[in-house]
């Protein structure tokens, strides 16, 4: 008790010294932590537009030591407040005493997905967002981690590059690494001397046309070869609708049982609900998905992850040896839309992905269509049609 009645008067003089000098910042003891107070700009998630007097809370122990490691805090705050240079997440990441800035790349990473998870509109979907941070962000920060790791001497921005070189150019893998390594550096305010977006290749469409999609009579042939009724419905469901790997089982599926065309995607999924039309119906009853048997599969997402439901649908492909990827069927499904003449915003809408993202993976047939479509329009008004 003498001991904490000794720091606040030591306290109360770091205070008239921090008053004396202007800086508009006081230290407050909480307990056994330290903290300052000041008119700060509003937090990240604050409705308020102006700033107004808030608590910093650093975590810093009520400590003689503590006491002189606050004060320099408080000088090193007023000087990014006279600058407007003064940034929440230094401070709402603070830890051993640490701003954000000058903790250890594991700390920072902590941080960062602690923030990643912490965003509004991830809570809306909690499985899609674990599913896109086990899956897209964390595998890139562990390869940071380890780049780091084996060239210490390199800078934070350096290990970035490195990192990104270490995938292969024009990769799904480069564009996620550049995806997570950007999102990662904007939390940390860390300015990029070469915006990743120019180096994360041109992913897409080449590499949907590289593929060399199957055919509609090779997709027919390869449901026929798989001899579990169970997977054949997957197969279908996948073939028909477009559906992504682990979408086929969290779909409504009443729609087939009343014969309508059309199923609706759970809104549990990767990108949440929307409702999805059969190209081809016939292959509805071609493929008996009225007859609805899926096979038992872990679909609990408090005991599993949609990526992993995901990849026992791929395991099941190669274990009947299907000569092709699920995704194919996705992007064959999507190119049978294009070649009906659907709209790109409806297409788009009912595969669960922007029309940017649409237009971009498909654009060669996309291009074709409306080509094709502005020559039939020409040459049905040079007939007077």
């Amino acid at each position: 008790m003498a001991d904490l009645e000794t720091l606040d008067a030591r306290i109360s003089q770091t205070n008239y010294r921090l008053k004396a000098a202007q800086l508009g910042l006081q230290v407050e003891r909480r307990g056994i932590k330290l903290a300052l107070r000041g008119t700060l700009p509003p937090r990240p998630d604050s409705s308020r537009l102006r700033p107004y007097q808030q608590r910093l809370s650093l975590g810093i122990p009520a400590t003689p030591a503590g006491l002189k490691q606050i004060e320099q805090e408080a000088k090193i705050v007023a000087a990014q407040l006279i600058q407007d240079k003064f940034d929440w997440r230094e401070y709402l990441s603070f830890s051993d005493g640490k701003r954000l800035s000058q903790q250890t790349l594991n700390q920072q990473i902590s941080a960062f997905e602690a923030y990643f998870f912490e965003q509004p509109h991830r809570s809306i979907n909690p499985a899609a967002t674990k599913t896109t941070w086990t899956a897209a962000y964390a595998p890139y920060l562990r390869k940071l981690v380890a780049t780091s790791a084996d060239s210490p001497t390199l800078t934070l921005t350096e290990a970035i590059y490195k990192t990104i070189d270490s995938t292969s150019i024009h990769s799904r893998s480069r564009q996620l690494c550049c995806t997570t390594l950007g999102a990662f550096a904007e939390f940390l305010n860390l300015a990029l001397p070469t915006d990743l977006k120019k180096l994360s290749g041109g992913y897409g469409a080449s590499q949907t046309q590289a593929r060399q999609l199957p055919s509609d009579e090779e997709i027919l042939a390869a449901w026929e070869k798989i001899p579990n009724p169970a997977w054949q419905f997957v197969y279908g469901m996948m073939a028909t609708f477009g559906l992504r790997n682990h979408e086929v089982f969290y779909c409504n599926l009443k729609g087939l049982k009343r014969e309508e065309t059309s199923i609706e995607v759970l809104p549990t999924t990767k990108t949440g609900s929307h409702q999805v039309w059969a190209f081809y119906p016939d292959w509805i009853e071609t493929f008996n998905l009225r007859e609805i048997q899926l096979p038992q599969v872990e679909t609990d997402l408090n005991k599993t992850t949609l990526r992993q439901v995901g990849q026992r649908v791929t395991a099941q492909f190669r274990r009947y040896e299907v000569p092709f990827s699920p995704y194919d069927l996705r992007h064959a499904w999507a190119i049978r839309t294009i070649h009906f003449g659907l709209s790109d915003t409806v297409a788009a809408k009912m595969m669960g992905h922007s029309v940017m993202v649409h237009t971009r993976t498909y654009h060669q047939w996309i291009t074709q269509r409306d080509q094709q479509q502005a020559v039939d329009a020409a040459l049905k008004r040079m007939r007077g049609d």
